[in-house]
C-alpha cells in the first residue's frame, strides 16, 4: 500500500479527524528540511502544482511528488500573500531559531537584566512568526499587531521579574530550593504573554464573529459563540505549549547536573541543556497545535438563531486559526 495518498490540492495528506492525523501533518508542517530548499526547486515545485491545476501534468508524475512539491510551497510561500517568508520566521524555522531563546531562558541564576532581555527576545521572535505567518485575506491595521506585541512583553517581563522578586525574598527557602524554583519562572511568564498576545490581537473578533462554514464549505454567517470557542482553544493551545519547553528541561537538567559526568566536566553542561530544549521543543510544537482540528465543528444549538436558521446541517466549522 503506497504511502501516500491520491493528492489532493490545498489539503493535507493526513487526517485530520484524529490527533495524530494532526501531530503527523504538523511534523511535515515544522520540518527543518524545507530551510534548505534552494530557489530552482522551489520554482520548479510551484511549477508542479501550477501544471495540476490547469490538468496539463505529464504521466510520469507521481502522488509523492506532487506532495513534496505542496509541503515546500507551503513551508516557503505565505498562502495569501504569494511572497517567501523570512527563513527564521517560517514554522519550519521556529524550533531552529527559537531553541537558543529558550535555552536563554532557562539559564539558572538569572539576574533581573538577563530576566529581562531573554522574555524581550523570547517575545520579539513569537510576534515576528505570528506576523509572518498571519492570515492576510483581509487587510488588518499593523497597530492590532503592535499592541499584541506591546501586551505580551508587557506580561511576560513583569511575571517573570515579579516572581523573581518574590524568590529571592523567600527567606524560608533555602538556596538550592530557590534556583529550582527559579528554575520554572520562565513558564507561568511565556504562558500569559501568549495568552495576552491572543486576547489584544484578536479581540475583535469576540465583537464581530468569524465566519461558520457548512458541510460544503459555504458559508453560513457570522458567529460570536463561534469566535469565543475559537479564541478559548486557542488560548489553551497557547498555554499547553511552552509547558514541555518549559517544564521538562528545568526538571530534566535537575537529575543529569548530579551525574559524575557532568560533575567533573562542568563544560558539558551548556551542551546537554541546550540538547534537552532542543528535544523538548520539538515534542511540544507539533503536540500543542495538534490538540484542536484547524476546522473545529460546532453544534449549530449552541449559536445564535439566526445561524440555526440559515442551515439544515447539524454542525458548522470553523477556522479556529493558530
Amino acid at each position: 500500500m503506497s504511502e501516500y495518498p491520491p493528492f489532493q490540492f490545498g489539503k493535507s495528506r493526513f487526517n485530520q479527524d484524529t490527533f495524530s492525523g494532526r501531530f503527523r501533518h504538523f511534523l511535515d508542517v515544522i520540518d527543518p528540511s524545507t530551510l534548505f530548499v534552494s530557489e530552482k526547486r522551489l520554482q520548479d515545485s510551484i511549477a508542479l502544482l501550477e501544471h495540476f491545476k490547469q490538468g496539463t501534468l505529464s504521466s510520469g508524475v507521481t502522488d509523492a511528488q506532487l506532495w513534496q512539491a505542496q509541503k515546500i510551497k507551503q513551508a516557503i510561500i505565505h498562502p495569501d500573500s504569494g511572497e517567501k517568508i523570512f527563513m527564521p520566521f517560517r514554522m519550519s524555522g521556529f524550533i531552529p531559531f527559537g531553541t537558543p531563546v529558550v535555552v536563554g531562558l532557562l539559564l539558572p541564576n538569572q539576574t533581573m537584566l538577563s530576566t529581562v532581555f531573554w522574555q524581550w527576545l523570547n517575545q520579539s521572535h513569537n510576534a515576528c512568526v505570528n506576523y509572518c505567518n498571519r492570515n492576510a485575506s483581509k487587510p488588518a491595521p499593523f497597530s492590532k499587531f503592535i499592541w499584541g506585541y506591546v501586551g505580551a512583553v508587557t506580561s511576560a517581563v513583569s511575571i517573570a521579574v515579579g516572581l523573581n522578586v518574590l524568590i529571592q525574598k523567600a527567606s524560608s527557602l533555602s538556596p538550592a530550593t530557590r534556583l529550582l524554583v527559579q528554575r520554572f519562572v520562565p513558564f507561568p511568564a511565556v504562558a500569559s504573554a501568549n495568552v495576552c498576545n491572543v486576547v489584544l490581537m484578536r479581540h475583535s473578533e469576540l465583537s464581530e464573529g468569524i465566519i461558520v462554514f457548512d458541510d460544503n464549505g459555504n458559508v453560513v454567517g457570522t458567529s460570536k459563540v463561534a469566535a469565543r470557542h475559537a479564541l478559548l482553544e486557542t488560548a489553551l493551545t497557547r498555554v499547553v505549549m511552552p509547558m514541555p519547553i518549559m517544564v521538562l528541561p528545568p526538571m530534566i537538567m535537575a537529575v543529569l547536573e548530579k551525574l559524575p559526568l557532568l560533575q567533573r566536566h562542568r563544560r558539558l553542561v551548556l551542551p546537554v541543556h541546550s540538547l534537552v530544549c532542543l528535544a523538548s521543543f520539538g515534542l511540544a510544537l507539533p503536540l500543542a497545535i495538534s490538540l484542536f482540528p484547524q476546522m473545529s465543528q460546532i453544534s449549530v444549538n449552541q449559536l445564535e438563531t439566526e445561524i440555526a436558521m440559515a442551515t439544515d446541517c447539524k454542525n458548522v466549522t470553523y477556522n479556529k486559526g493558530l
